[in-house]
């Protein structure tokens, strides 16, 4: 089963229980507490959280060169263990808008270091939500591997 159609009947059962789906995305190359906030948070939307992952291709694109430090299987296992994570989705492209358009999900929840999403009139055009959610001052991925690669980790 191909996994836009394994993620599709996994919206289908929880849709059809009545539940609430919340949908958010990124790289998650070096998952810090800022990142367990607003995913915790973002459970909070709903019922059912699922993770879309910048596939390792994607994350050079949009992050440079040097990135991801983690692999998308291994950044994959590390979201699937949060208890607040109930699905982990992977994609190619540099934006989840596929994903988006294909599982309509209630709520699009992003971390609050974003002020604008492209993908916003999208998610409102089908009547979900966008949420903006909290950010955890001086966590960032990017910071985190700049202390590390000081010696400061």
């Amino acid at each position: 089963m191909a996994v836009t159609e394994s993620l599709v009947q996994f919206v289908a059962r929880h849709r059809a229980a009545g539940h609430r789906i919340v949908f958010t995305n990124g790289c998650f190359d070096v998952l810090h507490r800022g990142h367990v906030t607003y995913l915790e948070q973002a459970k909070q939307r709903g019922d059912v959280l699922i993770v879309a992952l910048n596939d390792d291709a994607s994350v050079t694109r949009l992050k440079g060169s040097d990135r991801p430090v983690n692999t998308v299987a291994d950044r994959a296992a590390v979201l699937a263990g949060l208890s607040c994570v109930d699905y982990v989705v992977q994609f190619t492209e540099d934006t989840p808008a596929r994903l988006i358009e294909l599982i309509k999900p209630d709520v699009y929840a992003k971390g609050g270091d974003y002020t604008t999403l492209p993908e916003s009139g999208m998610v409102r055009s089908f009547g979900g939500e966008v949420a903006i959610l909290d950010h955890v001052a001086g966590q960032s991925t990017t910071a985190t591997i700049t202390r590390i690669r000081k010696g400061k980790g």
